[in-house]
């Protein structure tokens, strides 16, 4: 059996913190916090929409992501357009975007777009999907502040949308991984999914070694009771705006 560097069972989840309203100029702003992970999500509101969507009547959603410095545990450069790693960002961005415009009716959204900055102050494994769980409460928060939640009917939110990791270690089916555990996962596994239960992406890696469909329907269901408890978590949050 693999132990874990913080003793926690296999199907524990980090102790997670969301802390709204963590930066008074933006329109929805929070610091999440998963264990020693630590990231701030932000999200900026400009009246107009990419030229792909002008004449449509939609609004979008967007997203950007990186890293401070020392987030890691030796310095790395500020990232730019130039980076070797840039990549590794679009990829985790487009994901962001991604997971947060499939719970939103774009077109209560008005001609906005809506821009989430997911800063990384501490990494220590799980930062693209603790990113998407921080960015739905800033989201929410922000479209708070232009709609009134209680009208259902108009407010753009229909779901609520988190992500989680988890993977294969020295044999054993880990759910959130630490960076420690997930730099030996023979198998890499990122989960994002809605509070209806729908699948909004998976990804899935084999590091050196294949696995089975029963490894993956395993790690699936590891993932489905780590993000309930998002969820739960998320909801907390957003009766305290």
């Amino acid at each position: 059996m693999f132990r874990r560097l913080d003793n926690r069972n296999r199907d524990e989840i980090r102790p997670v913190q969301i802390i709204t309203g963590y930066l008074p100029n933006a329109e929805g702003s929070v610091l999440i916090t998963s264990g020693n992970t630590q990231i701030l999500c932000a999200v900026s509101i400009e009246k107009r929409v990419p030229p792909f969507l002008s004449g449509s009547g939609k609004g979008w959603i967007t997203a950007e992501y990186g890293m401070l410095p020392r987030a890691t545990h030796t310095r790395m450069p500020r990232s730019s357009r130039n980076d070797r790693g840039q990549g590794r960002t679009m990829e985790i961005q487009r994901l962001i975007g991604r997971s947060l415009r499939a719970v939103v009716d774009p077109i209560l959204l008005g001609n906005r777009t809506f821009i989430i900055d997911c800063d990384v102050l501490q990494a220590d494994g799980g930062t693209r999907t603790l990113s998407i769980t921080g960015a739905y409460v800033a989201l929410y928060q922000a479209l708070k502040v232009l709609i009134d939640p209680n009208n259902l009917k108009n407010f753009p939110l229909k779901h609520a949308v988190a992500g989680i990791s988890a993977g294969l270690v020295n044999g054993d089916a880990l759910l959130d991984l630490c960076y420690a555990e997930d730099s030996k996962a023979d198998v890499d596994f990122n989960v994002v999914k809605t509070d209806t239960g729908e699948l909004v992406e998976i990804q899935a890696t084999a590091e050196g070694h294949t696995f089975t469909k029963e490894t993956m329907e395993n790690l699936l269901t590891l993932a489905d009771f780590g993000i309930n408890s998002l969820f739960e978590t998320q909801q907390q949050a957003i009766k305290d705006l």
